[in-house]
């Protein structure tokens, strides 16, 4: 899943540079944020230590800030980020049900602090923003029978209000689908061990790689 979520992820980021008029590199990408999204929700509730593991993703968003602005020519904030917030709204919530507050004031805190992180999220902007909030709150606390349904209704509800460019994002449902229904298939992809430097460093290395491409080939 690592590897599948790195290759669609460096296809997606090709096509969106180089090729921004062939959406079929667009498509393939559509496969990586979900298992990224996915595995922050693994990696959060598996780490050994949640403040080591914060630290890290802050880490690996702040070197990848100047290679994503150079890549994309942008000054949004990189999709770290995103999965950064993330976490830390989910570490915000999970204290919250843990606590010895009615049930009611747990989720008077919890819907507003979820409504805050989204926007604030969105107003920056991070890459996939609310939207990447959202879905890792749905692979995070929905049992298996709805989060295929949960995820579906979140991109008709962007489709609603961003309006057709966003129905690409539909092909963001095959990941789930493969996370929910396709154990057998993702045992074997799983076979494929990634080293985990190279999942911690893909993503910031092959931005910046890809910026020096896009700044050579411009300069010829």
């Amino acid at each position: 899943m690592q590897l599948l979520a790195i290759v669609t992820m460096l296809i997606d980021h090709v096509g969106l540079i180089f090729f921004p008029d062939s959406p079929g590199w667009r498509i393939v990408g559509r496969i990586a944020f979900p298992i990224y999204a996915y595995f922050i929700t693994v990696g959060y509730r598996m780490t050994s230590s949640r403040p080591k593991y914060l630290l890290r993703l802050a880490m690996l968003a702040v070197i990848a800030q100047v290679p994503y602005m150079l890549a994309f020519d942008t000054t949004h904030y990189n999709v770290i980020f995103t999965l950064l917030a993330s976490a830390l709204v989910l570490l915000a919530i999970d204290g919250l049900l843990a606590s010895r507050l009615p049930r009611a004031v747990r989720w008077l805190a919890i819907v507003p602090l979820t409504l805050a992180a989204a926007l604030f999220m969105t107003e920056l902007p991070f890459d996939y923003n609310a939207y990447g909030l959202l879905l890792i709150l749905i692979y995070r606390y929905s049992d298996k029978g709805r989060t295929v349904l949960l995820h579906l209704l979140l991109n008709a509800l962007y489709y609603v209000l961003s309006g057709p460019d966003w129905g690409i994002q539909m092909f963001s449902l095959v990941p789930t689908l493969l996370l929910v229904y396709g154990a057998e298939l993702r045992a074997e992809l799983n076979r494929v061990r990634v080293p985990r430097w190279l999942w911690r460093a893909f993503y910031p290395a092959h931005l910046a790689a890809l910026a020096a491409a896009e700044f050579i080939l411009r300069s010829r």
